[in-house]
């Protein structure tokens, strides 16, 4: 069958513009089908079938999970009846502003711990809260006061990963499944850790038992990700190799806090921005708190630069996104040593 073969002898509908087989009652309508003709085409043995309430799989047999996403995105995309009026043409996605989330959007972005798409029972969708749609079959609706905007992988509306995990993780109650999701999004570089732990506080998860541990997994499993590439930034970038991860002190003096590398030459220090929201004791209020180190970083850095230590903090988002910009920074920082005043002598240990 092709594209312009009549899909039945009682109807003929044109589908040059179609590029799927699932289509909405709106985009029927659009293409000059009416209610009528589309419920006879769905009667037992014929071509068509029913999917989803308003939504329609132009073929027989089992839908695949592709048609299974566009159907549920149809469904709940559709505007409520006291807004509809005259379809808006063939082109129109009918989506409105509906998006994949949860399990179906981690296999989307090729997470390996959510599994294929084609074997999940279930696709959830974020509609804004304001919607009254019921879940129905395959479909779980879910509704947020605050819709994030939406990445498009391929043609397909899909949450942000941070808000995908946090859907996944309110429907998951074995730890040992949450761990796993939340290291692969850090390890295989779909997003940060304090994005991550951001969304799992905004949705009130990170006092669940299967929670906590996974969040420590997690914020690990970032620095270590960060402590990775800012060593392949200093070796790929030709910087000079720094000391790594050490301890700066006064001689006999105060501890002046550890770097993640250091230049005792220059007196230039680099620090990973790895704080994160707290998750611990104010769980029970249902957000996190600030990491008490938001308050500790400018202190130490005033200390150190009225040493003469020059502090460059580096966010690991930047280094992701941007390594060549934040290369430049530190080179800048090396060569400037050279018109500075030299630093008071410190010592340094590892950490």
């Amino acid at each position: 069958m092709t594209q312009n073969t009549p899909l039945s002898p009682r109807l003929s509908l044109d589908l040059r513009d179609v590029t799927h087989r699932v289509l909405s009652a709106a985009q029927l309508r659009a293409r000059g089908v009416s209610a009528a003709q589309t419920s006879a085409q769905c009667l037992p043995g014929g071509p068509w079938q029913h999917l989803l309430p308003g939504v329609y799989l132009l073929r027989p047999g089992p839908p695949t999970g592709q048609e299974r996403l566009r159907g549920a995105l149809l469904y709940a995309g559709r505007p409520p009846v006291s807004a509809r009026r005259a379809p808006a043409g063939p082109a129109d996605s009918g989506y409105g502003e509906a998006m994949v989330t949860g399990a179906a959007a981690l296999a989307l972005y090729g997470f390996a711990t959510a599994g294929d798409l084609e074997a999940l029972h279930r696709i959830d969708v974020l509609v804004p809260r304001t919607r009254r749609l019921r879940s129905t079959r395959f479909v779980e609706v879910l509704r947020t006061a605050s819709m994030p905007g939406a990445v498009r992988v391929g043609e397909v509306p899909v949450a942000p990963v941070g808000r995908a995990l946090a859907d996944t993780v309110a429907d998951t109650a074995d730890a040992a499944d949450v761990r796993r999701v939340l290291t692969e999004a850090v390890r295989d570089g779909h997003c940060e850790p304090t994005a991550v732990v951001r969304e799992l506080s905004e949705a009130k998860l990170l006092g669940r038992p299967a929670v906590v541990g996974a969040v420590d997994a997690l914020l690990a499993e970032g620095r270590a990700a960060a402590e990775a590439r800012l060593y392949a930034m200093v070796r790929e970038h030709g910087l000079p190799e720094p000391l790594w991860n050490v301890e700066l002190r006064l001689p006999d003096g105060p501890r002046l806090g550890g770097v993640d590398a250091y230049w005792p030459d220059q007196a230039v220090a680099v620090e990973l921005d790895t704080r994160a929201p707290r998750y611990d004791a104010p769980v029970r209020h249902g957000r996190a708190e600030a990491d008490p180190r938001w308050s500790a970083y400018p202190a130490r850095r005033e200390r150190l630069e009225r040493l003469g230590v020059t502090v460059v903090r580096l966010a690991p988002r930047r280094l992701r996104e941007a390594v060549d910009q934040q290369a430049t920074v530190v080179r800048t920082a090396l060569m400037a040593a050279a018109d500075r005043e030299p630093a008071a002598y410190v010592t340094v240990l590892p950490r």
